[in-house]
């Protein structure tokens, strides 16, 4: 009969040395490391299931050492840099680097690892490349595919393809991407089939996967220039109402400044440039221009005011664009919790 090994208890001797081995185990030791607030935002990306399965395991985790802490936290840092010297730099120089910087075997052993994660995310070829070369290869496909493959880039890359389609196209796959929810092998399959001779990867994949929906699409809005959405929003207003609503309420827009309290419309303006407020306002209502001058300085609001008196002959895109890098500093500020923001759905009354 097998003998039961018992856990070591933990004032055992050689309690300090254990190692961590459960994948599992491992994830949940990141998150509690993190910290409430920085693993919050890991949360964002995953989808209902993982963070099930990921709030179990920290639950069950108990007592950790500092040993297994620190093991943990340097194989998830080797791993997450392995990670983004191959995406960014390639195989070739991933290797070169980690050979020297921790020697050939644990080089070897962290390539193998992050390369298995790499090759099994279909059209891994088009998260490095050009989004003009990516572009001249979609633009002609069916809406439905290109929806697909743009599932899969980031939302940066995917604003990029998006803004550069034609008008009539730009709708129909915004459409795609806003609809889809979770698409099976199969599928995956016949497309990656399609695009074989053009990508040169084919990916299979074992489980459905969760792509697309209003909180991607939103994403991707929010890094496209201002005429690009507006044009979006203009065209999927009248073909698809309910759908340009329930993705602006997902967005923070210029226009939502109006909703912001005094407090952090003050902090935002502190880390404007005059010209991108007098440039943002030559449009702006007067409740926006009201909300603006009553939260800076006197001796901004002055100088802003007198520029906006001789400034003219400026160009919508010129505004546009200066309304777009307001929005920036105000999503940078958000995410560093500085400022509170209210999206178009947002009603949730904020106890202060």
């Amino acid at each position: 009969m097998a003998t039961e090994t018992t856990p070591m208890a933990e004032n055992s001797p050689g309690k300090d040395d254990e190692v961590l081995t459960d994948i599992r185990s491992k994830a949940a030791l990141v998150v509690i490391s993190l910290g409430a607030d920085r693993a919050s935002q890991i949360y964002k990306y995953l989808n209902e299931q993982d963070i099930e399965d990921l709030t179990y395991e920290v639950a069950k985790l108990g007592r950790t050492t500092n040993s297994q802490v620190e093991s943990t936290l340097d194989e998830f840092y080797k791993l997450c840099l392995t990670h983004k010297m191959m995406t960014d730099g390639g195989l070739d120089y991933a290797r070169n680097v980690l050979e020297k910087a921790f020697g050939e075997s644990t080089a070897r052993n962290l390539l193998e690892k992050v390369s298995k994660t790499l090759q099994s995310k279909p059209f891994n070829f088009f998260m490095k490349g050009d989004p003009q070369a990516l572009l001249s290869l979609l633009q002609n496909e069916r809406p439905q595919v290109i929806a697909l493959i743009m599932a899969y880039m980031d939302p940066q890359q995917a604003a990029q393809i998006l803004e550069n389609l034609s008008d009539e196209k730009r709708i129909a796959v915004v459409e795609g991407m806003a609809n889809m929810d979770r698409v099976s092998p199969e599928a995956i399959a016949i497309v990656e089939e399609e695009m074989k001779r053009k990508f040169a990867t084919i990916i299979t994949s074992e489980d459905n996967m969760s792509l697309g929906g209003i909180d991607y699409v939103a994403d991707m809005m929010n890094n496209i220039d201002r005429s690009t959405e507006r044009k979006i929003f203009d065209q999927l207003s009248k073909s698809n109402p309910e759908l340009a609503q329930d993705i602006r309420d997902k967005m923070f827009v210029f226009e939502n400044i109006l909703d912001m309290d005094d407090r952090s419309v003050q902090r935002f303006v502190r880390d404007l440039e005059v010209k991108d407020i007098v440039y943002a306002l030559k449009t702006a209502s007067e409740e926006m221009k009201t909300i603006f001058f009553n939260n800076m300085s006197k001796r901004m609001a002055d100088s802003v005011r007198g520029d906006m008196e001789v400034t003219s002959n400026i160009r919508l895109k010129e505004v546009e664009e200066a309304q777009q890098r307001i929005v920036n500093v105000i999503r940078n500020l958000e995410e560093q919790g500085e400022v509170i923001v209210k999206k178009g759905g947002d009603d949730d009354d904020i106890i202060l």
